[in-house]
């Protein structure tokens, strides 16, 4: 099977790392973390990821600017984009999914089985 490609952008360098070894771990991906916001753009051109997962609070360039951008460009534009975030806890989810502009979130911290979850429902 192919594994898949999957850029994790967050401004929290050991909360990347953690989410790379652990999803690499599983054998089923390929991760990249760009820990710079206004990076994230680059990033993604150059490794051309199946999902991307974004988080929102960010110093630099916040998670919706950097969705605005991969949306108007053609090479990103289809790619998944699942938001990060810990300005909605666990116990706020619906219990029928959770969107943020009509984007998949996942709320802080995170699991691996989460992640391997949305990654499974969201990149065919």
């Amino acid at each position: 099977m192919e594994k898949i490609k999957v850029l994790i952008v967050d401004d929290e360098p050991n909360f990347t790392q953690m989410l790379k070894l652990n999803l690499e771990a599983t054998g089923g991906y390929i991760v990249r973390v760009e820990n710079q916001g206004s990076k994230a753009g680059e990033a993604a051109r150059s490794f051309m990821p199946g999902i991307i997962f974004l988080d929102i609070v960010m110093p630099d360039m916040d998670g919706s600017q950097i969705l605005a951008m991969f949306r108007e460009d053609a090479m990103l534009k289809n790619v998944p984009v699942v938001f990060l975030t810990a300005l909605v806890t666990k116990d706020e989810l619906s219990m029928d999914g959770s969107f943020i502009a009509g984007n998949a979130f996942l709320a802080k911290p995170v699991t691996t089985e989460q992640m391997v979850s949305c990654i499974k429902d969201l990149v065919k």
